[in-house]
């Protein structure tokens, strides 16, 4: 057993002082000697570092561009000035970069009206910004209410009766046992019993009025279904029945009595009366 691995290490290798993170592989390859920064550093992705389409000079120039600071100008004639690449090969660069989202390019107009182009770096292309939304204040002010909207105007009746409303604003109060959706609020139902009235004074039937107010309704919840009857008590509205002239009075016939003169019977309307034979007013006995 005096063989050695002549592989082996004499001894175990100790950390480099002041470098703690320092770490060794064995064999061929990278080896890494890491210092943790504390200053003066940026975080980049190993998504763009270790890029598999990016060309090594725009993998360079966007770790470049990472670390500026905000407002650093980024054009072609600025970076050209910084490296010694050259305009052309920047360009195209900086072509890679935006292909891959890594650059985006925006013109925007300045306070003073110039149009410039403005820059935007994504350190993930693709993820979505999350920014955090500014805190609300307390709302002290109350917005008014909201004003209802007023309904259609809707026929009224040649001659309104107490009565011919009533009827109109039971029939109006009855079609929610037809639909449910047709529920009418007081108020409504005083605005549309005119209506109704309208079309009961053109000798419409109520049967007939709630087949007009019911029939044909849309399959979806109805938003304002007062305002839905008001439309069709006007659209719908019949035309007024032919005019008819009134029938002439029946004769009237005054009570059978006896002649004072003769004792002829005769119709008068007072009692006493004379038969024309014995009436003596007459122009021919004059």
């Amino acid at each position: 057993m005096g063989t050695q691995n002549p592989s082996a290490p004499s001894r175990a290798q100790s950390a480099v002082g002041g470098n703690p993170t320092r770490s060794r592989h064995h064999g061929g390859g990278i080896i890494h000697e890491n210092t943790r920064h504390t200053t003066r550093f940026v975080v980049i992705g190993n998504h763009l570092v270790q890029h598999p389409e990016l060309s090594l000079l725009a993998i360079g120039l966007g770790c470049h561009i990472q670390s500026l600071p905000t407002g650093t100008p980024t054009d072609i004639k600025s970076l050209a000035a910084r490296f010694k690449e050259g305009a052309t090969r920047i360009a195209a660069a900086l072509r890679e970069l935006e292909a891959h989202g890594y650059l985006r390019r925006e013109r925007v107009r300045t306070p003073a009206g110039r149009i410039v182009t403005r820059t935007v770096s994504c350190n993930q292309p693709g993820a979505t910004r999350h920014r955090p939304e500014p805190a609300r204040k307390p709302h002290t002010e109350q917005r008014p209410p909201r004003k209802k909207r007023a309904l259609p105007a809707v026929p009224q009746p040649s001659y309104p009766s107490p009565t011919l409303l009533q009827q109109a604003t039971d029939l109006l109060a009855g079609l929610r046992r037809l639909d449910p959706r047709l529920l009418l609020s007081a108020c409504d139902t005083t605005h549309l019993a005119p209506g109704v009235a309208a079309w009961l004074e053109r000798e419409v039937t109520p049967t007939a009025v709630r087949h007009a107010l019911t029939a044909d309704l849309p399959p979806e919840d109805l938003r304002r279904p007062a305002a839905l009857v008001a439309h069709r008590l006007t659209a719908q509205l019949p035309p007024p029945p032919p005019y008819r002239a009134p029938a002439a009075p029946p004769p009237v016939l005054h009570p059978l009595q006896n002649c004072d003169g003769c004792d002829r019977g005769i119709r008068a309307p007072e009692p006493g009366a004379r038969c024309r034979d014995c009436r003596s007013d007459l122009p021919e006995d004059a």
